[in-house]
């Protein structure tokens, strides 16, 4: 049996899918294009609104300008995308390895705040596989890094499994933990619905310095004040802080450029914490390596098996 037959093969998507709406932090309109990539080109971004100089900006760990508030991406150039996290998220849960992404703005649209939207239209739209075997990186040895009371630590695991743990002062967060290995459409079916969050307090902070323009409650954020829960039709899980934070995980991971198989733990890590882990994966001799996949490995990998009717509909 062949690698196209038992189906440890690359995807792209089948067609153009495309979206379109305002950045969480700029407030400025974009719309973003995902579209089908050759085997072994990996995510890049293409930003069309600029006409000089290189518009690539690789979706990629070494290419992350660090931030607490979002992953940004930035080429040698200085050409910045912000805010992939989501979209990397559903392209990783989609099982989505090429594809060139075009841009006319600065910051991807933050859509409903989740990645519920980007995994359902992408699945809409149709997966295609290609003739070539998917590689995966496979993390051989434990690496931890800190920052304060938070980590993240990548060790060894057969899968690609993420823990994370958040403890917040405002009540209606508090502590929360979860976690969920990332295969059989886990992701989809766990994860992608649940929206970015934040304090009122950290809201008014980044509004009064020109951050978060681009956000409202109920709209694409949830914002928690004190005991309380301010945005309207309440929360879509009990624990949908903790399950965000899961999914910002899996897009900054899937910024390895190829699947990681790892067991990932967070503790109160953040994007910034994350990249600083898979640049210390990346910077320690032995700790990964990059493989083919057989066809038991790639059955675990983010993306197989989902299944349509396990989306979440509310996008």
């Amino acid at each position: 049996m062949n690698f196209i037959e038992d189906g440890r093969v690359q995807n792209t998507v089948k067609t153009a899918v495309r979206f379109a709406g305002k950045g969480l932090h700029s407030g400025k309109p974009a719309t973003a294009t995902v579209l089908p990539a050759s085997t072994g080109f990996g995510i890049w971004f293409k930003r069309t609104d600029i006409d000089v100089g290189d518009r690539m900006v690789p979706a990629r760990w070494d290419a992350v300008n660090r931030s607490p508030l979002c992953t940004k991406l930035e080429n040698a150039s200085g050409v910045q995308v912000s805010t992939v996290e989501h979209l990397m998220a559903a392209l990783a849960g989609c099982g989505i390895h090429n594809a060139l992404i075009e841009i006319d703005g600065p910051e991807v649209p933050i859509l409903d705040g989740s990645a519920a939207p980007f995994v359902r239209e992408i699945m809409s739209q149709g997966i295609r596989m290609q003739a070539a075997p998917v590689m995966a990186f496979e993390v051989l040895k434990e690496v931890t890094v800190r920052d304060g009371d938070a980590s993240a630590t990548i060790a060894p695991s057969d899968t690609l499994r993420i823990d994370f743990e958040i403890d917040f002062a405002d009540a209606a967060i508090g502590h929360q933990r979860k976690s969920l290995v990332m295969n059989n459409g886990s992701f989809a079916r766990e994860l992608c619905d649940s929206r970015t969050f934040c304090r009122q307090a950290d809201v008014d902070a980044m509004q009064a310095n020109g951050l978060a323009l681009g956000g409202s409650a109920g709209e694409n954020a949830v914002v928690f004040d004190g005991d309380s829960v301010s945005s309207p039709g309440g929360l879509r899980h009990a624990d949908e802080p903790v399950r965000h934070k899961m999914l910002d995980a899996l897009g900054d991971l899937a910024l390895a450029g190829a699947p990681l198989i790892g067991h990932y733990t967070g503790i109160k890590a953040g994007h910034s914490l994350t990249n600083t882990l898979l640049r210390a994966l990346f910077a320690t001799p032995g700790a990964v390596r990059l493989v083919e996949c057989d066809a038991s490995m790639a059955s675990r990998l983010p993306g197989h098996g989902l299944v349509w009717d396990e989306i979440p509909d509310v996008a």
